[in-house]
């Protein structure tokens, strides 16, 4: 009998072996699958059972061989997984045991015989020849005590950053005791800021008109220079510095004897201006019970350092949460622009730790689409440390009333450069809506947020806020030093928010230069005080 099967195997026939032309022909349905593809697979398969063959030879000459073969530890790797099998764990099970039992915090307490290093602590098991749960109690015991050591070191770098950044550096303070002086004593010191005939300028629409609140002198100066230096036209910049009552004399002396001309730049304290001065002003109650709620449940930092069940970076935030611009005017003050500044429709307010690197003008041709506050997002972006922050990262979800009313996920936005549209601000409620959640949280104990003005901002102005471009508005060179020279050089404004100020000493070296090069330190009250480039 002889079997035939056709190139494109439709067909089967079968010959019998008498030679005789009878024969059957079988016809194979139609396929939705190749059979030439079936042939090629079956192929394929007998080679690979032969692969399988020849890795089973080599793993058997190997034997217990501790180096087995390229091919042989693959088929080890590899088969238990295609087969659905667990690989079994060279790691004896009292291990596992011994150290996934609960961590005492008296564990090492008053033992000085544990290893301090892993040298010391695998000479120590060499020479006794220690079981393996000997080994594992050893082991233990010195993480444990590695992780007490790296804590203690931790919560110390959170109240050393928070002591020196809470502080006023001497150089600053001899800076304002030494213009204070001159104010008193030079009439040029005096100068009404801006001149008579500038004055009309101040409410006029026409100009671009930014806003800094400060009290610290060296601060405002580098956001006033760097500002009007990139202007391309600085006789149209008007920028509208408010600072309080010890500051304003300072404040007046340095930009009498250091003008920007033709920029127009005007020095006013916050009791020189008459809304606040009548009647109770909601953001000194504000600052009231601020001060009291965080004396009664803080504790004062050594309260804070003490506690040993919280994590470091807990501790860091509470620390924080003590600076004392978190309860300056300075900080709570741009919630009422509207009321400060009734003639103005549009201003760009800054803070005093930022560096303007280029012309500020386009942000007064931005379309903001009937909203309020144009803000960088902070929830995008390349750097991942700075650029990840939502809702959660500010308010507590915890607590009911914030997981009733907003969205976690939510994109947070910054404070540092923002455009306010005042025209558009006045027709809302956002200052009421600011003080109303500054009361809820004020109940609750502190417990909607923490720390900052950001945080009832973020809740003010939900739905009011229109996204600008990052370039405008680079964030976190006072908090961590990935962001390279090169980087921060391209950005319209940096932001030093954090605790590493460019005015002190804990300051990355490498960013520091960006804020510096707006002081000339040849000046004489600069050189006077010994405040230095570096």
């Amino acid at each position: 009998m002889q079997l035939h099967i056709s190139p494109s195997l439709r067909h089967v026939t079968v010959l019998p072996g008498k030679g005789v032309r009878e024969f059957i022909k079988v016809k194979v349905g139609s396929r939705k699958v190749s059979y030439r593809m079936l042939f090629y697979s079956l192929l394929f398969f007998t080679f690979l059972l032969r692969f399988v063959f020849v890795l089973s030879t080599i793993d058997s000459i190997d034997g217990d061989h501790p180096k087995c073969s390229t091919i042989g530890c693959l088929g080890k790797r590899i088969g238990p997984r295609i087969l659905g099998r667990r690989i079994e764990s060279n790691v004896p099970e009292v291990i596992y045991r011994i150290l996934e039992e609960p961590v005492s915090k008296d564990e090492v307490l008053g033992k000085t015989d544990v290893p301090q290093t892993l040298q010391e602590f695998m000479s120590e098991m060499k020479q006794s020849r220690s079981d393996a749960k000997a080994f594992a109690l050893r082991l233990r015991e010195m993480i444990v005590l590695l992780e007490q050591r790296t804590r203690t070191a931790k919560i110390q770098e959170y109240l050393y950053r928070h002591v020196a950044s809470s502080s006023i550096p001497k150089q600053l303070h001899c800076l304002a005791l030494k213009l204070a002086n001159e104010h008193s004593n030079n009439a040029a010191a005096r100068l009404q800021l801006p001149s008579a005939e500038l004055v009309p300028a101040l409410v006029d629409n026409s100009y671009f008109h930014f806003v800094l609140a400060s009290d610290n002198v060296l601060a405002a100066s580098v956001v006033a220079a760097s500002l009007v230096k990139n202007a391309l036209r600085p006789e149209k910049f008007v920028l509208h510095i408010i600072t309080d009552r010890k500051t304003y004399s300072p404040m007046q002396a340095w930009f009498s004897l250091h003008p920007l001309d033709p920029a127009i730049i005007e020095v006013k304290a916050l009791h020189q201006f008459d809304w606040l001065s009548k009647g109770k002003v909601p953001v000194l109650e504000a600052m009231e019970k601020d001060q009291r709620v965080r004396s009664q449940f803080r504790g004062g930092s050594s309260a804070i350092v003490a506690n040993n069940t919280e994590k470091p970076q807990v501790i860091a935030a509470k620390l924080q949460a003590l600076s004392p611009k978190y309860n300056s005017l300075m900080n709570h003050i741009r919630i009422h622009l509207p009321e400060l500044f009734p003639s103005l429709n549009k201003v760009v307010f800054l803070d005093d730790d930022i560096v303007i690197q280029t012309d500020l003008s386009p942000l007064w041709d931005i379309d903001m689409n009937g909203k309020v506050n144009g803000a960088v997002e902070t929830c995008r972006g390349e750097d991942s440390f700075v650029m990840s922050k939502r809702f959660k990262s500010y308010l507590n979800f915890t607590h009911p009333l914030i997981a009733k009313n907003f969205d976690p996920n939510e994109c947070a936005w910054a404070y540092g450069m923002n455009i306010f549209d005042l025209e558009a601000w006045r027709k809302t409620n956002i200052s009421l809506t600011y003080y109303h959640w500054l009361e809820e949280n004020f109940k609750s104990d502190l417990s909607l947020w923490q720390l900052g003005t950001l945080p009832p901002g973020l809740i003010a102005f939900y739905g009011h806020v229109h996204v600008i471009d990052p370039f405008w508005h680079m964030l976190g060179l006072g908090y961590q030093d990935n962001t390279t020279l090169a980087d921060a050089e391209t950005a319209g404004v940096i932001h030093f928010n954090g605790r590493a100020k460019p005015w002190l000493d804990i300051a990355f070296p490498q960013l520091r230069p960006l804020w510096a090069k707006y002081i000339d330190f040849s000046d004489k009250f600069i050189k006077g005080c010994h405040i230095r480039a570096s």
